[in-house]
Formats: C-alpha cells, sequence, structure tokens
C-alpha cells in the first residue's frame, strides 16, 4: 500500500515539475523574441491591405502605420493606423495605446463623420474596418500580457521551430489561448492560430518574406489572416520600413488624428 502511495507521489511531482519545466521555456522563448525587438525606437511602414471573400474576390487597401516605443517595459507601445485608399476609406485612422493587463485605449477617426469614436475594451473583438483582423490584433502584443507554456519543437515551412501556447491575462479578449511558432534561429514568428475556446479555432496569421532591418530588426513583409468561421482571409502586404523617423508623443495624440493626412 505504501509503495503504490509512493508511487502515485512521484508521478504527480514529475508531472507538476515537467509542466513547470514548460512554463519557465515558453516564457523564456517569448521573452528572447521580445528581447529581439526592443530598442527600435520608432517605425514607419506603409502596405496593401486585400480583402478576399469565400468567392475569391478581392479589395485592395492602401495605408500607414506608424508605431512608437514604449522605453518603459512596464507600459505598451502606441501605433496610428492611417488609410490612404480608396476613396470611401481615406483618412479613416485608428490610435493605439497598448497597455498590459489595463484594457488597451484605442480610439478611431470618421472623417465622414468628422468624429473621433473610443472602441470600447469589451469590443476589442469586432472586425477591424471590414478585415480578418480584430482591433485586438492591431495594438501591441506585449510581453507581460500573456502567460506562456512550451507545448513542443516541430518543422515550420522549411525552418525548425518552437510552438508556445499564450493565454491572455488582460481582461475582455477574444481568445482563449494564441498558438505561437517560433523559428529556432532567429525566434521570428512564423504561425498563430487563435482559439475562442479549447479547441475551437477561429483562425490563423501567417507571417512570411522575413527582411533584416538595421542589422538587427526581423519584419515580415506578407501577413495572411485566415478565418475558419467566415471562409474570409485578409492579406498584408508590406512594402517597405523606417526606423527612427523622428516620431515623438505628439504624433500620437488624439487631437493629431483630425490632421492626419
Amino acid at each position: 500500500m505504501h509503495l503504490i502511495l509512493g508511487a502515485v507521489v512521484l508521478t504527480v511531482l514529475a508531472g507538476a515539475s515537467a509542466a513547470q519545466d514548460a512554463v519557465e521555456k515558453g516564457e523564456s522563448i517569448a521573452k528572447e523574441a521580445d528581447r529581439r525587438d526592443r530598442g527600435y525606437g520608432d517605425s514607419r511602414t506603409e502596405l496593401v491591405m486585400i480583402l478576399e471573400d469565400r468567392q475569391g474576390d478581392t479589395r485592395e487597401r492602401q495605408l500607414r502605420i506608424s508605431t512608437l516605443e514604449a522605453a518603459d517595459e512596464t507600459e505598451g507601445d502606441k501605433s496610428v493606423v492611417v488609410f490612404d485608399e480608396p476613396r470611401d476609406i481615406k483618412g479613416t485612422a485608428l490610435l493605439s495605446y497598448a497597455h498590459i493587463l489595463e484594457p488597451d485605449d484605442q480610439w478611431l477617426f470618421l472623417p465622414a463623420l468628422k468624429r473621433i469614436k473610443r472602441i470600447s475594451s469589451i469590443n476589442k473583438s469586432g472586425s477591424f474596418v471590414g478585415s480578418e483582423f480584430a482591433y485586438e490584433d492591431i495594438t501591441g502584443q506585449e510581453f507581460a500580457k500573456y502567460s506562456y507554456k512550451w507545448l513542443r519543437d516541430e518543422p515550420c515551412s522549411d525552418l525548425e521551430c518552437f510552438v508556445v501556447e499564450r493565454r491572455p491575462r488582460y481582461e475582455n479578449s477574444g481568445y482563449v489561448k494564441l498558438v505561437t511558432w517560433y523559428d529556432k534561429t532567429e525566434y521570428r514568428i512564423q504561425r498563430v492560430d487563435y482559439y475562442t475556446g479549447e479547441e475551437e479555432l477561429l483562425k490563423t496569421l501567417t507571417l512570411s518574406e522575413y527582411r533584416q532591418y538595421e542589422g538587427r530588426f526581423w519584419r515580415p513583409h506578407q501577413l495572411v489572416m485566415d478565418s475558419y468561421r467566415t471562409g474570409k482571409k485578409t492579406r498584408l502586404r508590406y512594402e517597405r520600413y523606417g526606423f527612427g523617423t523622428g516620431l515623438t508623443e505628439q504624433d500620437f495624440s488624439q487631437g493629431n488624428l483630425k490632421r492626419t493626412r
């Protein structure tokens, strides 16, 4: 009886130790990915958003994204997305202040109405301007916003990857977990599976065509979000990036949204 009980205790302890090891490994992988991306200061990029419906018909939009890195790791980055084309959406702008556990602040400027609309924290899972990206996907993905667990190592395309489970620590997320593939060489995210339930896969983001800037920062030039619920997809094709462009806090103020061109 005592031998059986002892074996059970050892099995439980071994399982607990393995689980703790998986948590520590997952945190270490995500932390290294975050470390490699820090220090860029600010950036600007231009891109094309391609919306594809179930039938394969597409619509294109041209936009710009500016980002200001937070100097304090306990805070999140600031960003603004501005649409330039087509005419019916030109001037639409989304300003985001990412936080850690507090709700992100987001404001949407609608030029047709000439007003700024605050995005409620409970609506962050809603579609961003008709795309398969949610408002939640557009704001910063700071390290401390998630808990982590390493799941396995496996090939991903022609690379070897760590597969890590991320669970949002903040309230009102539209996701229960994000299963993320990081390549073992540069710790770049290659793929993210988004789950709304433990087994309900909502959509998959695939990142490719990475290029290195400033001899350090890797950026993907192709992102594709496939929705299993709607059968639609949204492709982001990045054309160029610029770093250290002189952006300041003033460029990310609410008052500046209406003046963004």
